[in-house]
């Protein structure tokens, strides 16, 4: 295993990566690319328990998502199967965890008032806190990308699955945007990276 994940994460975190990975019915899979996730935990029918991560994702992101998915595994073995998949239980377990690879030799200083930011309460997703999102964006390979805040309001774009739409106002958070086929309206979070029409 660790030959698998040392191309993926920091040689810094790497002693305690493989410490939370000490469990003989823990598997890690190295996915493709998958649009919908960066990873994800399930208990399989034989009684192991499967956690697999994208191999497209920077060292940081990678290491967010597998700390993120072993809070699953863990809290699933503490608690027991039948709490929220991201409730409090969850919460607690995955700030526990992330807690010690939270310094500037396995992150950037520019990082860490994001992510302390991000860990008092953890969402679902890193995807749905838009600066610490933004931020963890800037260290993928491809830098020649464009993002929805970043473009005119009436602009037309097309997203990854080739859907095209027209960007229009602001609400809190989101912006709304009409499908251009359809007419019906999405909601899409700032950092979602789309290509300008």
């Amino acid at each position: 295993m660790q030959n698998k994940l040392q191309d993926f994460i920091s040689p810094n975190a790497m002693p305690q990566v493989l410490k939370l990975l000490e469990h003989e019915q823990l598997v890690v899979k190295i996915k493709n690319e998958r649009k919908t996730r960066h990873g994800d935990y399930r208990r399989l029918p034989n009684g192991k328990h499967q956690i697999t991560i994208n191999s497209n994702l920077n060292e940081y992101r990678f290491l967010i998502t597998l700390i993120h998915e072993i809070a699953h595994f863990e809290a699933y073995k503490n608690y027991n199967q039948f709490i929220k998949p991201h409730g409090v239980e969850w919460k607690r377990t995955f700030q526990h965890l992330i807690l010690p690879f939270l310094n500037p030799e396995i992150f950037p200083n520019e990082m860490l008032p994001l992510l302390a930011k991000h860990f008092k309460n953890p969402k679902a997703s890193s995807d749905t806190d838009a600066p610490l999102a933004y931020a963890l964006k800037q260290f993928d390979e491809s830098v020649n990308k464009t993002y929805i805040f970043e473009l005119p309001l009436g602009s037309t774009f097309k997203i990854y699955n080739g859907k095209i739409f027209k960007k229009a106002h602001k609400r809190v958070k989101r912006y709304e945007c009409v499908e251009v086929k359809t007419g019906k309206l999405y909601l899409f979070n700032p950092n979602v990276e789309v290509e300008l029409i």
